[in-house]
């Protein structure tokens, strides 16, 4: 007779073999993130400019509407490609420079002005997860 340590061995080994791949469950989850984001930006872009503080306004070449609501649509194409594995590499670096950008963006603000720290914590978790799954798609 097993042991019940046995039993919780055996059950979380079958669990393992039928599970995706670490490396999907990761594109998956950026994927699902990024197409997400973007249709909310498309939804209610006014929701994000919150996000835009008055010194980058002016440096912005288009109106903070504007400007998220052109991310949405390039968040929707790169989420999409992220779920369906279709340039996978591509999408997930664009995804991880994004993310790590705006990860630096808000950590500016934050010390300055003390907004979005929250928002930093989670996209510096953000950020490791997409240049997780873009070195998983190099290493393939």
């Amino acid at each position: 007779m097993s042991s019940p340590r046995q039993r919780i061995a055996a059950a979380a080994d079958g669990l393992a073999a039928r599970s995706p791949r670490p490396g999907t469950i990761a594109r998956v989850g950026l994927g699902g993130m990024v197409l997400l984001a973007g249709v909310h930006k498309l939804a209610d872009p006014a929701a994000w400019t919150v996000y835009v503080v008055d010194w980058l306004a002016p440096l912005l070449v288009v109106s903070p509407t504007t400007f998220m609501l052109a991310n949405g649509w390039l968040e929707v194409a790169f989420g999409l490609a992220l779920l369906v594995d279709r340039y996978t590499a591509f999408a997930s670096l664009v995804a991880a420079v994004s993310l790590s950008a705006t990860c630096l963006y808000l950590a500016v603000v934050w010390a300055t002005v003390g907004l979005f720290g929250d928002v930093l914590a989670r996209d510096i978790g953000l950020a490791g997860l997409a240049w997780a799954v873009f070195v998983g798609t190099l290493r393939r």
